[in-house]
C-alpha cells in the first residue's frame, strides 16, 4: 500500500466532506490529488539542507499518533495547515491550488480548504515514518540513517506507480504536471 493509499484509507471522507461543505466523491478525488502534491512539495523542500532541517523541526511538532488508525479530524489544526502549505509551496501556493482544483475534479476553492486539513496529517504520517512506526521501506530508511529527502523520494516513488481508486489522474501525473512546472521539476 502506498503512503497516499495508507493516509487516504484512514481519512473519514464523509466527515471531511461535511466539514468542507462538498460532495464526498469530489473530496476523495481532491485527497488523491492533494496528497502527492503535499508530499512532492515536501520532498522538493527537503533537497535543500536548510529546508530539510526546517522540515525535521516541524516533524517534531506533529504527533505520529494522529495517523494511528482512523484519523480524528477534531485533532487537525487548519491554521497549522495553512502555515505548512505556505512553507511547502511558497509563492507558488495559489498556482498549485488552482492546478490541483482542475486535476482533482474540484475547484481551487475546495483545494484551498483541503490542503490545510491534509498538511498536518501528512507531517504526522512522516513523523511516524521517521520514528519507525510503520514497518515499510520509509521507516527502514529512517532507521538506517536515511535522510528525510531520501525517505520522501522512496514514498513518492512507490506512490507514483499507482492511480487513485477514484479513476482520476495518476500520482505520477500530478507530480510531473502540477509540481514539475511550478517547483522546477519537483525541486526548489
Amino acid at each position: 500500500m502506498s503512503a497516499i493509499d495508507d493516509i487516504a484509507a484512514n481519512l473519514p471522507i464523509d466527515q471531511l466532506a461535511a466539514q468542507l461543505g462538498a460532495d464526498p466523491a469530489v473530496v476523495q478525488r481532491g485527497v488523491y490529488a492533494a496528497l502527492p502534491a503535499l508530499l512532492g512539495g515536501l520532498e522538493a523542500n527537503a533537497q535543500d539542507p536548510a529546508g530539510e532541517a526546517s522540515l525535521l523541526a516541524a516533524l517534531g511538532q506533529h504527533d505520529p499518533g494522529l495517523v494511528s488508525g482512523q484519523i480524528d479530524l477534531s485533532n487537525v489544526d487548519p491554521a497549522d495547515g495553512e502555515r505548512i502549505t505556505q512553507h511547502i509551496f511558497g509563492a507558488q501556493q495559489d498556482q498549485v491550488v488552482s492546478q490541483l482544483g482542475g486535476v482533482g475534479g474540484g475547484t481551487g476553492g475546495l483545494m484551498s480548504k483541503l490542503l490545510p486539513m491534509l498538511a498536518p496529517i501528512v507531517l504526522a504520517y512522516l513523523a511516524k515514518q521517521m520514528s519507525g512506526g510503520q514497518g515499510g521501506t520509509a521507516a527502514g530508511g529512517a532507521a538506517a540513517g536515511g535522510s528525510l529527502g531520501a525517505i520522501l523520494s522512496q514514498i513518492l516513488a512507490g506512490a507514483a506507480e499507482g492511480t487513485s481508486p477514484t479513476g482520476s489522474t495518476s500520482t505520477g501525473s500530478i507530480l510531473n504536471d502540477v509540481l514539475g512546472g511550478l517547483l522546477g521539476g519537483g525541486r526548489r
